[in-house]
């Protein structure tokens, strides 16, 4: 081989029964790729964007990307959300310029200062007295489909999103056997304890490909086997419809040192107690079950190899209220999480290296990441 060829790409050979071929490399690099995703995934879908307890009072509002749309996502007079395309009508200003804050009464777009209620009507603009045949509702903000469930706002850009039962409800279903098994944990009733965000140096799927499986568990997460010990043997919780891993015989609490949680969520059925319950709700929410307390992540992907993470810690609203201490709670997961963003980031960094540019293999254990391959394929090509 002279200087300046490159080596050609190392094939990868005929796999054995017992291993699945992955996504190749380029799917988490490729800003082609990405912007197809972009377009293909997330805009089309049902987006989980916000907390509903963020927007406390009418006038509060958050700013949120999606896809390649920003959205201002704001409570009304009425009590309702809105959402709409953070764009102005008159000549496409970005209105909102903050990630949030709060308004009296409406948005005013700093360009010209065409002005938009909290519903999102049209209000005024210079000179619009001198425009009388300007309809004020069809030259308001766009607006974009909003759904509440477990107490967080789910945005779809799509002009007819997919049914939500389908598709968010119809995940959770799909994981614990029934859509009706999530309901004793009260979700939308509990209150934010901790938030945690994370910056991750890798593509969204690493992600969701990380935290559906557990073969790297007795690997890199000794606080979290010790808590759940049938993890080391490779499998995750997710393996298996409506299987919860148990707390080892010694383990008082979902903690970082297993030492004794916190009161127990009322609705949580005696067969739950004791017991972690994980779900992947396509394509960017991470639910995480324990009976004192839930652990909530957005995805929020940036670029091809960036990804902003939120975590959110939830407690019955007495717990927060009272102060007690969380912190050993946190910071379990918290330890999950970086040690799992460490290891997502040191995938990241080889899959523009030709070893794996027709990608790798999964383990059986690991087969059904691969229906997540499919699901990204049939959507991207």
């Amino acid at each position: 081989m002279t200087t300046g060829e490159i080596a050609p790409e190392i094939a990868t050979p005929g796999l054995p029964a017992s291993l699945r071929g992955t996504l190749p490399g380029r799917y988490y690099t490729d800003p082609t790729i990405f912007a197809a995703e972009q377009a293909l995934i997330f805009e089309t879908g049902w987006f989980c964007a916000v907390l509903a307890a963020d927007l406390a009072a009418a006038g509060d509002f958050e700013t949120v990307q999606i896809g390649r749309e920003s959205v201002i996502v704001a409570r009304g007079r009425d009590g309702a959300v809105n959402a709409y395309l953070n764009v102005c009508r008159h000549r496409g200003a970005r209105i909102c310029t903050e990630d949030k804050g709060s308004v009296r009464r409406s948005f005013q777009c700093p360009y010209h200062a065409w002005t938009y209620g909290l519903d999102g009507k049209l209000i005024s603009a210079p000179n619009i007295g001198e425009m009388p045949d300007i309809d004020r509702v069809e030259y308001g903000l766009n607006r974009v489909h909003v759904r509440e469930w477990l107490g967080y706002v789910w945005l779809c850009l799509a002009e007819e999103p997919p049914p939500f039962e389908d598709t968010v409800i119809g995940d959770v279903a799909a994981r614990l056997g029934s859509p009706d098994a999530i309901v004793g944990y009260q979700v939308a009733d509990l209150k934010l304890g901790r938030r945690i965000s994370y910056d991750v140096r890798a593509n969204w799927k690493q992600i969701v490909e990380n935290f559906m499986e557990c073969y790297h568990c007795g690997t890199i997460h000794p606080e979290l086997t010790e808590v759940l010990p049938e993890f080391a043997n490779g499998l995750a919780a997710q393996y298996f419809v409506g299987h919860g891993a148990e707390f080892g015989e010694e383990v008082a609490g979902f903690t970082v040192d297993g030492s004794e949680g916190l009161e127990r969520i009322p609705g949580v059925a005696e067969d739950q107690d004791r017991r972690y319950y994980a779900i992947t709700v396509r394509p960017q929410v991470f639910i995480n079950l324990v009976p004192d307390h839930v652990v909530f992540h957005r995805m929020f992907p940036l670029t091809a190899e960036r990804t902003l993470v939120l975590c959110d810690w939830l407690y019955l609203p007495e717990v927060v209220d009272s102060g007690a201490d969380i912190d050993r709670s946190v910071e379990l997961f918290h330890r999950v999480n970086q040690q799992d963003f460490d290891a997502c980031e040191r995938c990241q960094v080889s899959m523009d290296s030709r070893s794996y540019a027709r990608g790798g293999v999964l383990v059986p254990s690991e087969h059904h990441i691969g229906e997540f391959h499919d699901w990204v394929a049939r959507r991207v090509g």
